[in-house]
């Protein structure tokens, strides 16, 4: 049976603060924010969790249609190309329609993800303030806080920027937008790279993805608990005593997405299995193209989500390097 409904979660507090949504399963196949969701219901009406001030609005399950179906899309990736559609084309578009009011309605956001491959937690950042025509914005201070805040010691920045870098070669290549299926469009489409953090900017509000570590690891909905209890102390809406706010003694590592490359052709190919944050040294082979040409990395850093499954003319990997910004 295909799901119809959201169940959304609100608490107001009796005194005036920040508006927080929390969201969880924006993929299917991604459930450790439901289950800190769930156990964030179950502290809050027990009381063992007291909210003071503001709202708190939280989804455990924002894309029921891939959960049910335990994977990361329903019809499509919600996280990708999130607005309101004119007409509804498939479920994510149904989905986006209700959802994207409640971002709206709200200040700030922690969106509740995890990933396929092992390794360990990490927080994707927006914007420094600016003016621009892509991703405007102005809560950079507030934004670093809230990341730096939320424990993991590795934080991500430069999405938006990086994947519009992408785009722009994409709509460049010879025959691009030839075949018209409904994915391709969108993967073409210069709003894709929007989600859930993305679109919350663009409303005004600010907020972070946290991505709580592999899918299976059983600390990863412990990760998610965490950020939603250590978000609502930093706002002020639950009092600080009541959450454990140990936080590592090393400074986090800052990285800045700089680089995307396409997989060409099926038979590009990786030069050994990549994971996600791998260093690379200046020069190194990355991988092989189909007719014999080696991708080397253009500076030392780090490898970033690669893709063995990369269809040609989607991102194959994304590279970062240490980033100059402070928090």
């Amino acid at each position: 049976m295909q799901a119809t409904h959201l169940r959304v979660h609100q608490f107001a507090g009796l005194l005036p603060g920040p508006r927080l949504i929390v969201t969880g399963a924006v993929h299917g196949n991604e459930t450790c924010g439901t289950r800190a969701i769930e156990r964030l219901l179950q502290a809050l009406d027990s009381g063992a969790l007291r909210l003071q001030r503001g709202t708190l609005t939280a989804i455990p399950i924002v894309n029921p249609l891939a959960y049910q179906r335990g994977q990361r899309e329903g019809e499509r990736n919600l996280n990708r190309n999130l607005r309101p559609a004119v007409i509804a084309q498939d479920f994510e578009d149904r989905i986006a329609q209700t959802l994207c009011p409640w971002l709206a309605a709200n200040d700030v956001l922690l969106d509740l993800h995890s990933f396929n491959a092992v390794g360990q937690p990490f927080v994707m950042l927006g914007p420094r303030n600016n003016s621009g025509p892509l991703e405007p914005f102005a809560h950079e201070a507030a934004e670093a806080a809230m990341a730096a805040a939320l424990g993991p010691t590795r934080i991500v920045e430069g999405w938006l920027s990086t994947y519009a870098l992408g785009l722009q070669r994409r709509a460049e290549r010879p025959h691009h937008g030839s075949s018209g299926s409904r994915r391709q469009s969108l993967d073409q489409d210069p709003h894709y790279g929007v989600g859930t953090t993305e679109y919350m900017r663009s409303q005004g509000g600010y907020g972070v993805t946290l991505e709580c570590g592999q899918h299976d690891d059983p600390n990863a909905p412990e990760v998610a608990w965490l950020a939603i209890t250590r978000t609502l102390a930093l706002l002020g809406m639950v009092d600080a005593a009541e959450v454990d706010l140990h936080q590592p003694t090393q400074a986090p590592e800052l990285l800045q997405l700089y680089e995307v490359v396409d997989r060409e052709h099926e038979g590009d190919q990786f030069a050994k299995e990549w994971v996600s944050f791998d260093p690379i040294a200046k020069g190194q082979l990355i991988g092989t193209r189909n007719d014999g040409t080696p991708v080397l990395a253009p500076d030392a850093g780090r490898i970033v989500f690669p893709n063995t499954r990369a269809q040609p003319g989607q991102e194959w990997f994304y590279l970062a390097r240490a980033s100059e910004r402070r928090l």
